[in-house]
């Protein structure tokens, strides 16, 4: 039987991801009626339940058995691992557990309303709510912040009906360690959930149809990654197209489109990661005055309104970049726009983190983006071989980069290579987002011997020389 649902809110927050309930804590935390709706089972949306945080659950894993095949190099040999899938499964299953269920008590804390149900406009101000069992009610609010989020593509062609060609969803729920793993796209999450696979024994290939992996990304930050990469994939093709694919006993064949691939090749599995899509449609906006484009997107302006005074839009529905944390910030930003305080999205270093081994980290202007707005930029390199800790981790690959305005000296953007990347790119976040300038970067002690040196070597370079790294200068 169904639990009897709200019937009226001051706010209804329509997603419980990582957009959705920072919203509904943050006004519940200003003393707003707040009500939390979301279809899933679990809140925490795709990122905590079927995205970031079990990804880089196994992701921690394949790192970990890469470091017992390299640690041999080092003196300690350890035997072959042994694979126990159960195992893994339930231990990235316990750690989105917990998440999830600290998440139920913080609304229970803050007295927000969780209600299991799918919610599609009705109105302006009502949403009809859909609950498992079939049962159907409606909710009435002043407003409501929407923070559906998105989904997998799957494009038609690569769609056969076989539970073998699986999306990022599929691949995160470990149905096996296939021989023979192919994957479609060379972006963040294909490679990832690659990094994967091949730690776990799949050989693993990758075909992209653009130039190279990780398109929007530094290729001075692509290139270390790509190199290892290498080393652990089976293959990894580019200017590649999938033509189409095949189920047969055997496996699921593939044709190919490239120069220097065979073709067709048979795998057990192939994942599909080309992308994802906006869930802005068929959530009844229709029936209201928000804006919705082609693709999915809910259009938005600073303040993270959209055209109908009652509803805001925030994260991947919202526009890109697709990023959980910007998600989270902009949850903040609108319940503030509705509090009545000057607040709008205006962050100018939104960081964006890929969690292969080495890390790619970035945020601020990249060197492409600042010679493409016409720039007058200093480009600064410290090559990770320079570092003392990253010796003495055996992890020399590593570089950091920073851009600078030529004539002010100020931080415009960072980019990193290496192990920690991803926790490293912080300190470029504040100091592109506080106007941080060279010096004050190079003459903030940085502790020693850690990687977190490779910055402020780094902003030394930009008006002298780094310590560790000597350039002849030009005569």
């Amino acid at each position: 039987m169904a639990e009897t649902l709200p019937t009226h809110a001051q706010l209804v927050v329509l997603g419980g991801g990582p957009g959705g309930y920072p919203a509904a804590f943050e006004a519940a935390d200003h003393g707003m009626d707040v009500v939390l709706v979301d279809q899933d089972p679990q809140p925490g949306g795709v990122c905590l339940n079927r995205g970031c945080i079990p990804s880089k659950a196994l992701l921690h894993v394949a790192k970990l058995i890469n470091e017992t095949e390299e640690s041999s190099d080092w003196g300690v040999t350890f035997a072959k691992p042994e694979i126990d899938l159960d195992k893994l499964r339930e231990f990235k299953g316990g750690v989105v557990s917990q998440l999830t269920g600290g998440i139920r008590q913080l609304c229970m804390a803050r007295g927000v309303n969780l209600v299991q149900a799918r919610g599609e406009f009705e109105s302006s101000t009502s949403l009809k709510l859909t609950q498992p069992d079939g049962s159907v009610s409606s909710l009435s609010f002043e407003h409501c912040i929407i923070a559906v989020g998105s989904r997998p593509t799957m494009p038609g062609i690569f769609n056969i009906d076989d539970d073998r060609v699986m999306d990022s969803t599929g691949a995160l729920e470990l149905p096996d360690v296939p021989g023979r793993l192919l994957v479609i796209g060379g972006g963040y999450i294909g490679l990832e959930m690659g990094c994967v696979y091949a730690a776990l024994g799949s050989e693993v290939t990758v075909v992209e149809m653009l130039p190279h992996i990780l398109a929007g990304a530094d290729r001075d930050l692509v290139n270390p990654l790509k190199k290892r990469l290498d080393s652990q994939f089976s293959a990894i093709h580019t200017n590649t197209k999938v033509l189409g694919l095949m189920s047969s006993d055997a496996g699921i064949v593939a044709e190919f489109e490239g120069e220097g691939i065979e073709t067709p090749q048979t795998f057990d599995r192939v994942l599909v990661s080309v992308g994802r899509l906006p869930n802005g449609m068929s959530i009844g906006l229709e029936n209201t005055q928000a804006v919705v484009t082609d693709r999915g997107f809910i259009e938005v302006d600073s303040k993270r309104r959209t055209a109908d005074p009652h509803l805001l839009a925030i994260g991947d529905v919202a526009g890109e970049p697709m990023l959980a944390h910007k998600a989270t910030r902009e949850a903040k930003v609108a319940v503030e726009v509705l509090l009545g305080e000057p607040a709008e999205f205006d962050n100018i270093a939104i960081p964006a983190v890929v969690f292969t081994d080495p890390e790619l980290a970035w945020c601020g202007l990249t060197e492409s983006e600042a010679k493409a707005e016409g720039r007058d930029v200093k480009v600064v390199r410290f090559p990770w071989a320079a570092s003392g800790r990253a010796q003495t981790l055996a992890r020399t690959e590593g570089l950091t980069k920073l851009i600078f305005d030529t004539e002010t000296e100020r931080l415009l953007g960072m980019g990193i290579v290496g192990p920690g990347a991803g926790e490293m790119i912080a300190e470029g976040v504040i100091a592109v987002e506080t106007a941080a300038v060279a010096r004050d970067i190079a003459e903030s002690i940085h502790a020693h011997p850690t990687l977190s040196e490779t910055i402020m070597e780094a902003a030394e370079g930009a008006f002298g020389q780094a310590t560790h790294v000597h350039r002849p200068k030009r005569k």
